[in-house]
């Protein structure tokens, strides 16, 4: 068997489409278009190269994309005070702060800070909550992405067994939360777990998120299964690699996502769909 890829990059340029189209409806009738403020703190390489590709992508889709590149040394209290600032403006349909930020910073404390209707990573505790509560409101953008590529593979997802390797409060535990909500039978693994082989290998549905170069061995791979594979890991070559063993899992899965270009673009994208949900449904737009 040889699996069929997922293309994330072609679904994504087809959801970015639509937005284009639907903004650009929006601004023909009078009202403005969506603002989305991205900030940096620090210059992590990494970090910057993330930040890039969404301004880009608002950019190509008509969000107006407010830039803030701040200095790592800024204090908690002064990104909280501009945090405070930005949830009261109102051409600012969505706040993204990029992560990590610098030790001395609080993750924590500046996600709760900004208003849940301009979250749009859907990290804050209530949307993350909502979604526990089977009434989605702005939800996380990595694993909301990870459910249209698993939609994309045709999968029933009703009584299907789903495995989720990695328990971040990013991606593992909400896709949990996504694929419940879709009617799965869902195991979270983590560092913990016995025998992670084993429960692998009952999947019909795999998402590896651990962060960790071939952790999910190619020969656990259940025949026919879906993988979905988030990790982006650089080798010491340079090569870009996920959580699981492509080659070998290729041979033996029914689905599987590429790296790259597997659930990256359609986190980006989904970032993009939130802030338009955020724009027309959760504020006014005049």
């Amino acid at each position: 068997m040889a699996a069929k890829i997922l293309d994330g990059k072609n679904l994504a340029a087809q959801l970015r489409r639509r937005i284009r189209e639907h903004i650009a409806q929006r601004v023909a009738a009078g009202q403005r278009v969506p603002g989305l403020a991205v900030i940096l703190v620090g210059q992590d390489p990494a970090a910057q190269i993330y930040v890039e590709s969404k301004r880009r992508a608002c950019a190509e889709v008509g969000i107006r994309s407010f830039a803030y590149d701040l200095p790592a040394e800024i204090s908690e209290q002064q990104l909280l005070e501009l945090v405070e600032e930005l949830n009261v403006r109102p051409d600012v349909d969505g706040i993204l702060v990029q992560l990590p930020l610098p030790r001395d910073i609080s993750a924590t404390s500046v996600i709760e800070r900004i208003h849940p209707d301009k979250d749009v990573d859907g990290f804050h505790p209530y949307n993350v909550g909502r979604l526990a509560q089977r009434i989605p409101y702005l939800r996380p953008c990595t694993p909301r992405g990870v459910m249209r590529l698993i939609e994309l593979s045709g999968t029933k997802l009703h009584g299907a067994e789903a495995v989720i390797v990695g328990a971040s409060n990013i991606v593992g535990r909400p896709m949990a939360l996504e694929l419940l909500l879709a009617g799965c039978t869902v195991t979270v693994t983590h560092r913990f777990t016995r025998d992670l082989g084993a429960h692998v290998g009952r999947a019909d549905i795999i998402v590896a998120a651990a962060g960790k170069p071939g952790l999910v061995k190619g020969e656990w791979i259940k025949p026919g299964a879906v993988v979905i594979d988030v990790g982006i890991n650089r080798t010491g070559e340079g090569k870009l690699v996920g959580d699981v063993e492509f080659d070998t899992a290729a041979q033996r899965a029914g689905w599987i996502t590429p790296v790259p270009g597997g659930v990256g673009p359609m986190t980006v994208a989904t970032l993009l769909e939130n802030t338009l949900h955020a724009a027309y449904k959760l504020h006014t737009l005049l």
